[in-house]
């Protein structure tokens, strides 16, 4: 089986939106890959050769990424990268060929070797696509017509993030993706009648299996937009009529702080459900959003490693654990000590997971592989509890951990402590190096009222164990956050100048 068979949706049922242009159904979608497909074969491209793609969200995307992991396999690629910064990953990932959308982006473009392919696609009056070769490359092709990818066949490859050290090349396989979209179209019951809002960038897992793969596999209709803007979600929303969508912390908190100018769409166009992944959503986020939005919000837990996703809160009736990330989906969820060894429940340890969406190893790197990959688990990196229902509660990335003279100090617990203030926006809390401590907690915050870093910290000695209340807090404008938004909790000490 491959990615192509999950598109099985009924052919007049629309699939693939474009506010303000044409849609596509089930059956456009799959003539057009199709036949995409065999333009990439006729340039020479084939099975197991990279092909990178550098496009802005929207359709033309969610197509050229399908045909490329159908064709080859696909290397989605931020297309904000600055022109260093591709020519990286097309090394890394040993690149083929480039496919951009109208000749953009330029800094993509320029980063081209001498033995890439550059594709242009352009998009017809009906809304489908077209390749045009605009670059053959050094290499000499022939046309090719390989049989369909199998389920082992790399279907994409992606990067850890890179946070802590030189990012990471993730291979994932056909069969990956079919089991992590299968995962969430049961745990979250999604039909043909669902209408999903696409706004996660689409060269990162949480767009592409998260809301692309497993929408299409449902039968259900993506809204693509060409990318998240929060002064069009509520005017989307009150077009489209969509019944879910999945976002990061940062969408959501976005989100709510326009909801209010918003009052009458919000009442006539209730989700079913509201999604969060991507990184730890706040209980006092998860509580104003569920009572202003008047739907249930779940908290999952993903990881590129896991083709996204691991585990989730149920929807109702099933209970929501505010504060956990719900429990696997065709996942098993184990706790490990430092020594491998599996621990009972309701132990404290790293979160370990083994699953068919789980990928079988890092490319190119026994090191890692032999770290991260244990009798079978794969070590998540990150710290937390399982209870006896099975809910996993995650305490932080073991890295980020905050480490006070033997204090073992959560910041996610320090982060919603913060957010309980009416004042504060967006907080982060982090480590800074102390010389006899090893390292003191420091918090820094974004706010939306008028407050004084002395009411703050008073205001987390009434919360939090004296140990664990920041030394300082540092009031910005802005919190700095990676290319997929995550927020840099590690960096923040050295961007800060601390230490």
């Amino acid at each position: 089986m491959n990615l192509f068979e999950l598109l099985a949706g009924e052919d007049n049922h629309s699939a693939l939106v474009t506010p303000g242009g044409r849609s596509l159904t089930y059956k456009q979608l799959r003539d057009n890959v199709v036949g995409l497909v065999s333009q990439l074969n006729s340039f020479g491209l084939t099975r197991g050769e990279r092909i990178a793609i550098a496009m802005t969200n929207g359709s033309p995307m969610a197509i050229t990424f399908l045909a490329a992991a159908l064709c080859g396999t696909a290397a989605p690629l931020n297309p904000k990268y600055k022109q260093d910064e591709f020519a990286f990953y097309y090394e890394d990932t040993q690149a083929n060929a480039l496919i951009t959308l109208s000749g953009e982006p330029e800094a993509a473009i320029a980063a081209v070797t001498p033995n890439m392919m550059l594709i242009n696609a352009k998009v017809n009056a009906d809304g489908t696509l077209s390749f045009e070769l605009v670059k053959t490359g050094s290499k000499p092709r022939e046309s090719s017509n390989p049989a369909a990818p199998n389920a082992d066949d790399l279907a994409m490859i992606l990067h850890t993030s890179g946070t802590t050290s030189r990012p990471k090349r993730v291979p994932i396989r056909h069969r990956n993706l079919i089991a992590s979209a299968n995962n969430i179209i049961t745990a979250y019951s999604l039909t043909d009648a669902d209408t999903t809002l696409c706004l996660m960038p689409l060269f990162h897992v949480h767009g592409l299996v998260g809301c692309l793969l497993s929408t299409l596999a449902s039968g259900g209709t993506l809204i693509c937009p060409n990318g998240f803007n929060a002064l069009e979600f509520w005017k989307l929303v009150d077009t489209y009529k969509p019944t879910w969508y999945s976002a990061a912390p940062t969408m959501h908190q976005t989100i709510l702080a326009r909801a209010s100018r918003n009052t009458e769409i919000v009442q006539a166009n209730r989700f079913r459900f509201i999604r969060s992944s991507s990184a730890s959503l706040p209980p006092i986020i998860i509580e104003q959003l569920e009572a202003t939005l008047n739907a249930p919000v779940v908290e999952s837990y993903s990881m590129t490693e896991a083709s996204h996703l691991m585990t989730t809160n149920p929807l109702p009736p099933k209970e929501r654990k505010p504060g956990s990330v719900g429990y696997g989906f065709g996942v098993d969820v184990g706790i490990m000590d430092s020594e491998g060894n599996l621990l009972s429940q309701g132990s404290l340890g790293e979160v370990v997971v083994k699953a068919p969406n789980v990928i079988d190893g890092y490319e190119n790197n026994p090191e890692a592989n032999a770290t991260a990959f244990v009798n079978g688990w794969f070590r998540t990196g990150d710290q937390g509890t399982v209870d006896a229902d099975g809910y996993l509660r995650l305490t932080g990335r073991i890295k980020e951990l905050i480490n006070r003279g033997g204090e073992k100090i959560s910041p996610l617990e320090v982060d919603d402590v913060l957010l309980r203030h009416p004042a504060v926006a967006e907080a982060l809390a982090f480590a800074v190096p102390h010389k006899s401590l090893g390292e003191d907690i420091h918090a820094a915050v974004v706010l939306k009222g008028e407050v004084g870093e002395k009411e703050l910290l008073a205001h987390c000695s009434t919360m939090l164990a004296d140990f664990k209340v920041p030394k300082q807090i540092h009031i910005l404008d802005q919190l700095p956050r990676g290319a997929t938004g995550k927020l840099q909790r590690l960096a923040m000490a050295k961007l800060l100048n601390i230490g």
